[in-house]
C-alpha cells in the first residue's frame, strides 16, 4: 500500500534517504509499527509570556510547558484506517521528565480534498494543520505546519495563527551515528519562539496485525471535517 507520504511527495519520496522512507513508508495494510526510543538533547522553552499557550495546550497533548535537558523520548506511529476510513498514521510522542511524563498527541491522513497532508492535533483532534512536505538537502524529511482549523460539534473556523504557533520539522538519518535525528521549532508570528526540541532517536520496525493499534494511541474523538 502506498503510504499517505507518498502520496504526497510523489516522486519526490525517492529523493529520501532509504532510512526516511523505511519510516515514512507503510500503511495500515503493511502490518508494520516504528517504535523511536531516544535521547532529546534539549527540550526549551521561549519566553515566559510564550507559557499561557503551552500550559492550554498540554490539556489536551498537544504542547507542554516543561523544559530540560537529555530527556528520554519515544514517539509511536501505527497506520490505520480511522472512523470514516481514511488512511492515518499516529505520532504520538512521550517526554519523560523524571517524576513525570508529557506526551505530544497527533494524527495525520492524506487529505484528497486539499490534496496534501492534514495533521489533526491533540487527543480530540480539534485543531487540523495543513502540512507541507519537502525533501530535506541531506535527504531527511522536512514537514512544515501552515493553515490551521479549530473544529468542535457545530464550530467550525480558521484559527487565528496570532493565538497559535507555525511548526517546522526536519527528521533525518545519520549514517555517521546510524540513527534518526530530529529537530522541532514551534514559532508564532507576533510572540516569537515558543516550544521545540531537537535529539536523537532509533527506530525498531515491529510487525502488527494489519491496523492494528495498542490502546491508548488513537484520538478520543475524531473529526471528519478536514
Amino acid at each position: 500500500m502506498t503510504s499517505i507520504y507518498q502520496q504526497a511527495l510523489g516522486a519526490g519520496f525517492q529523493r529520501l534517504h532509504p532510512m526516511i522512507q523505511k519510516r515514512f513508508g507503510f500503511g495500515s495494510a503493511d502490518g508494520v509499527a516504528s517504535i523511536g526510543r531516544g535521547v532529546m538533547d534539549r527540550v526549551w522553552l521561549g519566553r515566559l509570556f510564550t507559557r499561557p499557550f503551552l500550559y492550554l495546550g498540554s490539556w489536551r497533548n498537544i504542547f507542554f510547558p516543561e523544559q530540560g535537558e537529555n530527556v528520554p523520548f519515544t514517539i509511536e506511529n501505527y497506520a490505520y484506517r480511522d472512523s470514516f476510513g481514511r488512511e492515518t498514521v499516529t505520532w504520538v510522542r512521550t517526554f519523560d521528565f523524571g517524576d513525570h511524563e508529557r506526551r505530544f498527541d497527533a494524527t495525520m491522513i492524506h487529505s484528497r480534498q486539499r490534496g496534501k497532508i492534514v495533521d489533526f492535533m491533540g487527543t480530540h483532534q480539534h485543531l487540523a494543520v495543513d502540512i507541507d512536505l519537502a525533501v530535506a538537502p541531506n535527504g531527511g524529511l522536512q514537514l512544515s505546519g501552515r493553515d490551521q482549523r479549530f473544529y468542535e460539534g457545530p464550530l467550525a473556523f480558521r484559527f487565528p495563527m496570532f493565538f497559535s504557533g507555525i511548526a517546522d520539522v526536519c527528521e533525518w538519518y545519520s549514517d555517521a551515528e546510524q540513527r534518526y535525528r530530529i529537530e522541532v521549532v514551534v514559532h508564532n508570528r507576533t510572540w516569537g519562539r515558543l516550544f521545540g526540541y531537537s535529539g536523537w532517536f532509533e527506530a525498531e520496525f515491529r510487525a502488527t496485525q494489519p491496523g492494528e493499534v495498542p490502546p491508548g494511541l488513537k484520538p478520543v474523538r475524531e473529526e471528519r471535517r478536514e
